[in-house]
């Protein structure tokens, strides 16, 4: 009884936030709560259209099959701690999120999931290190498509990796690592709309091999590289939001 005080006191706090997506689930995978930004970049009307549904009734099948395994992990008591992931909105738009989730506890063990997912901000141009750690990202997207190690990228501005890592996030929000991986999947999103083999996408991003590759593109986007060119060659079909692209994150 407590818990369920305490999120409906939370709810219409996130309402206020449009860059960050809400969400509480059941035990069985089924919203619970959710802030008014879910409802709408889900394309929905209310909240009443997704309480008591679960991801793999509001989203495309190979999202809603990816989120309800993430899910089960959190069920299982993992937590899912700054996970970039990519948001594909309903214009077919990239952007980028950091993901957060909970398992929800209660006296009777883990009753559910509590979760958020934010909107990457702009970089912190004011920081003082911003133009050193500019000149990384620079460096990161003319050559993505090459092997690149964090210790060079430090060395490049005199850092240590660690000095590295600490101003970047503090600019970018990201690691280094991440805006690697976000730099070359957001290539690879463009390249899929083509017609370029998936190997071949693949190698050109920077990824050792189609395996790697199509790991870490489900593991930012919910979706292998195959599943996501079937699901941007598909036209959507705007009066039922489960087969239209939709945002990522819950």
């Amino acid at each position: 009884m407590h818990t369920e005080v305490a999120i409906d006191d939370l709810v219409p706090l996130f309402d206020a936030l449009p860059d960050v997506v809400f969400f509480v689930k059941d035990g069985a995978g089924r919203y619970t709560h959710a802030n008014l930004t879910l409802v709408r970049r889900l394309g929905l009307e209310s909240r009443a259209d997704l309480i008591g549904k679960s991801a793999t009734e509001l989203f495309p099948a190979s999202l809603g099959r990816s989120y309800a395994a993430q899910d089960q992990r959190v069920l299982r008591g993992e937590t899912i701690e700054r996970q970039l992931e990519v948001h594909i909105f309903n214009n077919r738009a990239a952007g980028w999120c950091i993901t957060l989730k909970r398992p929800l506890r209660t006296s009777h063990g883990i009753d559910g999931v509590i979760g958020i997912s934010r909107d990457l901000g702009q970089p912190d141009g004011q920081h003082p290190a911003y133009d050193r750690v500019r000149q990384v990202l620079e460096h990161i997207q003319a050559h993505y498509g090459e092997l690149i190690r964090i210790t060079h990228l430090a060395g490049m501005v005199g850092m240590s990796v660690a000095q590295l890592e600490r101003y970047f996030q503090r600019v970018f929000q990201l690691t280094p690592q991440q805006m690697l991986t976000r730099v070359r999947i957001d290539a690879a999103i463009g390249l899929l709309q083509g017609d370029d083999s998936i190997a071949a996408i693949g190698q050109a991003c920077g990824f050792v091999d189609q395996s790697a590759f199509a790991r870490q593109f489900k593991a930012s986007t919910g979706m292998t590289p195959r599943d996501y060119r079937k699901l941007t060659e598909a036209e959507p079909d705007d009066s039922n939001p489960s087969t239209t692209v939709c945002t990522l994150g819950r």
